[in-house]
């Protein structure tokens, strides 16, 4: 099959240069085309977007590590014709013509985020609605005012430990933790908690050499977890994915953990780190926050804008040949998501410097059939966090110069390494020993939940979500009506029209 790059790993099409060449430190590989990892991509992220921007337009070709080649969308509404085009880019990584013909090696760096796994995330179709909808039923059984009790002690519980030392580091000491400490309490493993999981949840996504390793000790603990709740079911995340009427194997539950686990860290681990490196460095944007005009929510909101938690995440996989701004995409091609750089496509954004409070319309979370479900327990663990931070230690002060800090990771993510900060000693706050309320919500005989017919056995009949939305009945009312418990499209348009309505 032919390919639109000049450069094939393996293949002799395409000069490749000397390693003495100044090409290798400029970030360019073989055909000429540029890495998308390397000293350059990291350090300069943006720069290198705006580069392949001008040089190619919103679709870019690149090399991903071992100098594979791959296709970088730049565009904002290419990213959403992608993400939201299933019949066209498959999520389906066995696709990949790399995979198929052996140039993509099964230990490349990447291989625990391209490995096909049985998960909704690499899913289509009907597989991908019974294994999603397990998924999105089991998150809409989470009670969110019990889990924000939940972030709110873990919060005050971290600033503890470092609030009469005048000095903290916030990357290590807080953005990093908080996320794992409550995902663990809602997946149903928080005795599973310690620095080896952190560092292990982080370590996967960066394409190290160490990743796959990193991957397996997380999978051992998910694999355990989902032992104890077969025989012992809670109150968790873990249990209902068990119980579910979708009737999911042990393999596909441990995966499905992982995912919600290891995305929902990284994800909220960098938001936080982004959102308080802001309010240490810009002073206009923390004296909006400290004046009360901007809340909270609102400066995560646009944190999610300026930097959001993942740079890029790979991929789609091209269903036939067509074409994508203006590119010839074949069959069998990578596509990457470019979460940053829609977010600052001039086409969305002709002034940067222009607030985007109140506007949604990013890419932070992808979009499409596989937009980010846990996305809101992502926001209310950065809202609570932050905010009980600032609350404790309102004379938080970078303690050294901004271009001081140092920043990690590889093209799906540009996490900071540390976070230094002073401030006043203050004394420790006294941590309510009270029992943590379950993060199940309460039940009713009134409560129905959505589930996506069982492989093997059927699904109970005429069962909504607890969490389904409601539609306003009169507009100008705003009195709700119940949304009929089917996942057909007209389902899907209400609850956009829902979401809208509602200001999402």
């Amino acid at each position: 099959m032919t390919t639109p790059f000049q450069y094939e790993p393996g293949s002799s099409a395409g000069p490749v240069p000397p390693p003495q060449c100044p090409a290798h430190s400029m970030g360019i590989g073989p055909g000429g085309l540029r890495r998308l990892y390397g000293p350059e991509a990291e350090a300069d992220p943006a720069g290198l977007y705006e580069k392949l921007r001008a040089e190619h337009g919103t679709v870019a070709p690149v090399l991903l590590h071992e100098d594979v080649p791959a296709w970088l969308v730049l565009g904002h509404s290419e990213n959403l014709h992608m993400t939201r085009t299933p019949s066209q880019f498959s999520r389906d990584s066995r696709r990949w013509r790399g995979l198929q013909d052996g140039s993509v090696a099964p230990d490349h760096p990447l291989a625990p985020l391209f490995t096909w796994q049985p998960v909704c995330s690499f899913a289509e179709g009907a597989e991908h609605e019974r294994l999603r909808g397990a998924v999105t039923d089991s998150m809409a059984r989470i009670d969110t005012r019990g889990v924000r009790r939940h972030i709110n002690r873990y919060s005050n519980r971290l600033v503890n430990d470092f609030c009469a030392e005048g000095r903290a580091e916030l990357v290590t000491q807080f953005a990093e933790r908080l996320p794992m400490m409550v995902m663990c309490a809602i997946i149903g493993m928080p005795e599973e908690y310690d620095d080896r999981l952190v560092q292990a949840a982080r370590d996967m996504t960066r394409g190290s050499e160490t990743a796959v390793a990193s991957n397996a000790y997380v999978i051992g603990a998910l694999d355990r977890l989902v032992q104890r709740r077969r025989a012992v079911p809670a109150e968790d995340f873990a249990t209902w994915l068990v119980e579910h009427p979708a009737e999911l194997t042990d393999k596909e539950i441990s995966e499905h953990l992982r995912v919600v686990l290891i995305v929902a860290y990284e994800t909220t681990a960098n938001l936080i780190a982004n959102v308080l490196r802001m309010v240490l460095t810009d002073p206009r944007f923390r004296a909006r926050l400290s004046g009360g005009h901007m809340t909270v929510p609102e400066a995560v909101e646009q944190t999610l804008w300026d930097e959001p938690p993942f740079t890029a995440v790979l991929g789609r996989w091209a269903v036939g040949d067509t074409e994508l701004g203006g590119q010839q995409i074949k069959a069998g091609d990578a596509l990457i998501v470019g979460i940053a750089p829609a977010n600052t496509d001039p086409a969305v954004r002709p002034d940067l410097t222009v607030s985007m409070e109140g506007n949604r319309a990013h890419m932070a979370f992808s979009s499409g059939p596989h937009e980010c479900p846990g996305q809101d327990i992502g926001r209310a663990i950065a809202d609570v966090g932050v905010d009980a931070l600032l609350m404790r230690l309102p004379d938080l002060e970078l303690a050294v110069d901004e271009d001081k800090l140092s920043r990690a990771g590889n093209f799906m993510s540009r996490h900071l390494v540390d976070l230094p900060a002073t401030f006043a000693p203050a004394p420790q706050q006294e941590i309510d020993e009270e029992p943590l309320p379950a993060v199940a919500r309460p039940r009713t005989p009134g409560d129905w939940v959505v589930a996506s017919p069982a492989v093997r056995g059927a699904a109970p009949v005429g069962r909504v979500s607890p969490a389904a939305p409601t539609a306003p009945a009169d507009a100008a009312s705003g009195e709700g009506a119940v949304v009929p418990a089917q996942r057909s499209g007209p389902t899907r348009i209400w609850h956009a029209v829902v979401r809208w309505w509602n200001g999402h």
